[in-house]
């Protein structure tokens, strides 16, 4: 006995009734029903990407968390770019070692 399988999507009616969405392609006899809940269909967002980075962003500062200004962040940026000592010491040791070894 082989086993045949198909999947169709239909509607439960109040009265226990299905209402299948197509003719299920199967030979005639008994069958094994087994329902499913569909979830409804997902509701838009409440507000778009712009109001909830708005939002979380207020409730950040309401919880304490920093955010810096314009001044600070350009002190980060120059922070970041400045030469700092391992680079120079990755420097020299990239000069010391593309020089030829003298005898």
């Amino acid at each position: 006995m082989s086993l045949s399988e198909v999947v169709i999507e239909g509607t439960l009616k109040p009265d226990g009734t299905l209402e299948l969405d197509q003719k299920p392609n199967l030979s005639p006899g008994r069958v094994t029903v087994v329902l499913r809940q569909v979830s409804a269909a997902p509701q838009p967002p409440k507000e778009d990407w712009w109001q909830f980075l708005q939002n979380a962003r207020k409730r950040m500062e309401e919880a304490g968390c920093h955010f810096m200004d314009d001044k600070e962040v350009q002190a980060h940026i120059e922070w970041l770019r400045a030469p700092d000592h391992i680079d120079e010491l990755l420097r020299e040791a990239d000069e010391r070692r593309r020089q030829p070894e003298q005898p």
